[in-house]
């Protein structure tokens, strides 16, 4: 088998790139598990909380809709990180983008008194649902900006 000269054999990824990877893979499961406690599992549930509001059948078309857009913007999130992955500096940037409206809704709602809770329970739920999922995505937008990651992400350095 012969290899064409105008394509360089690809470089390996950086291992920050990896990492990354594998950090915002966390994130959106993190995201959708918490989705999922929230909603049906722990008390009083979300679903409970819209039943008691809106009736049955609202309450169970409004976790549908809840849930749709969950698995949309995981999916669009879930293309970017492997538009990322492979490379592409415009995803990268989208994922640094979207790192940092993540980051000012978590300290809008912290400005808000949100994680003004009773109990010392209820304080660590809140914080493990807000802010770990925002620690990963932070910890992996800082490592595709480390030196060897913009090598990867360099048009020059790598041929597609």
């Amino acid at each position: 088998m012969t290899t064409n000269p105008g394509t360089a054999k690809r470089r390996a990824r950086p291992r920050e790139v990896e990492t990354a990877f594998l950090l915002l893979l966390a994130a959106i499961s993190v995201d959708a598990l918490v989705w999922v406690l929230d909603t049906f599992v722990l008390s009083p549930s979300g679903l409970d909380e819209m039943r008691d509001e809106m009736g049955e059948s609202q309450a169970i078309q409004q976790a549908a809709m809840s849930g749709g857009f969950l698995v949309l913007t995981s999916s669009l999130f879930l293309f970017l990180v492997f538009q990322m992955r492979q490379g592409r500096k415009w995803a990268r940037n989208a994922v640094a983008a979207v790192a940092a409206l993540v980051m000012f809704f978590l300290f809008n709602s912290m400005s808000m008194s949100e994680f003004d809770k009773k109990t010392s329970t209820d304080v660590i739920y809140d914080l493990f649902i807000s802010v770990s999922p925002v620690f990963l995505v932070a910890g992996a937008v800082l490592l595709m900006f480390l030196p060897t990651a913009n090598r990867y992400f360099s048009p020059r350095e790598r041929t597609e």
